[in-house]
């Protein structure tokens, strides 16, 4: 299937690593530009090195959690050129319990995962509505609608997103501009990795093992019973990146093998 991304512009907040940089090298293959973000300049730049072999990469170094980092992402993206692609995937989380969690972390959570979010959208959305064109994708989390009581900061801040994605999509009625939100579940990245592995080894379990208990034990309705893998979360963002999707907006689009049960 041809995905008509060639050429088009795309920026991937948050793609230093895991989830973001899958996401850039899926859209890259599929010949879209891509300008990645982060908040370490050598970081983002040994990225780039890496993903340029798959084709134009472009860099925009900034922390989204800022109001003057956001300024200095959009003026890069606008140097560069319009922007048909908006993937916001910046977000960081943090499990505590809720009663010590205090005013200073809630506030670095919703500035991170929310605020990092309303930036770009409020920045590039106009744009894509003067132009008719457009697409935006922001990745919430399966936690946004099955929040989790050891992580609520978390939990409350990708709600969050799911309701910032279904307000702003109200204004594309009419356009060929389209805003969704994504909810992966677990997903095999550096972070999952280290978790699984270092929980395994106190249980005294080879990992495999330890995986299909975790799920057994603690996501026992996950249908898939494993750990998506970035590429087929990339993927799917690729897909509801393209004019292909058309039809789909204003969508909640899970990606959490099957955890939540509902109709």
């Amino acid at each position: 299937m041809d995905l008509k991304l060639t050429g088009k512009s795309a920026l991937v907040t948050g793609s230093s690593a895991d989830i973001g940089k899958g996401i850039a090298k899926c859209l890259l293959q599929e010949g879209a530009h891509v300008i990645i973000n982060g908040r370490n300049a050598a970081s983002l730049q040994k990225t780039a090195d890496e993903l340029s072999q798959f084709g134009v990469c472009h860099m925009a170094v900034g922390d989204l959690s800022t109001s003057e980092g956001a300024q200095t992402v959009a003026a890069a993206v606008d140097a560069i050129g319009e922007l048909d692609i908006l993937v916001g995937n910046m977000g960081t989380y943090k499990g505590a319990p809720f009663a010590e969690i205090s005013d200073e972390e809630w506030d670095w959570m919703i500035q991170t995962n929310l605020f990092s979010q309303v930036r770009m959208c409020r920045h590039f959305l106009p744009k894509m509505l003067a132009r008719n064109t457009g697409r935006i994708l922001l990745i919430a989390s399966e936690c946004g609608i099955k929040p989790l009581t050891d992580m609520v900061h978390y939990s409350v801040s990708k709600t969050a997103v799911i309701g910032l994605a279904r307000a702003l999509v109200e204004m594309t009625k009419g356009t060929k501009v389209a805003v969704n939100s994504l909810l992966p579940g677990l997903t095999w990245t550096e972070n999952t990795a280290a978790y699984q592995t270092d929980r395994a080894k106190r249980e005294g379990k080879d990992l495999d093992q330890a995986i299909r208990d975790y799920f057994i034990t603690y996501e026992p309705t996950q249908l898939l019973q494993r750990i998506t893998t970035v590429e087929e979360i990339a993927s799917t963002v690729t897909y509801y990146c393209s004019e292909v999707s058309a039809a789909t907006n204003g969508a909640t689009i899970r990606a959490e093998g099957g955890l939540i049960r509902s109709i």
